[in-house]
């Protein structure tokens, strides 16, 4: 008797666990749908964030080149003119 009851306990707390996990597994297709649209955002926001990196790292690439041609041009003046480095 005392096994019945305690097997008849196991297969309960079983059961429960089981019908959690049924109950946790259904989610809502509006929610689905939620969380898909907020990732597609996210996405959409790291894309945005990738080119305005990929467009400011050109333009210190050119205001680099652009230093680089005066600062060459103001040495060949100062060495047109005579001044010391």
């Amino acid at each position: 008797m005392h096994t019945t009851t305690h097997m008849a306990l196991r297969l309960r707390a079983w059961l429960g666990i089981a019908v959690f996990a049924v109950v946790a597994g259904c989610r809502s297709p509006q929610a689905d749908t939620y969380i898909l649209e907020q990732l597609r955002q996210m996405a959409d926001e790291l894309n945005a964030s990738r080119q305005q990196a990929a467009d400011l790292q050109t333009q210190l690439d050119s205001i680099r080149i652009i230093v680089a041609r005066q600062d060459t041009l103001l040495m060949r003046l100062a060495g047109m003119a005579g001044v010391p480095r």
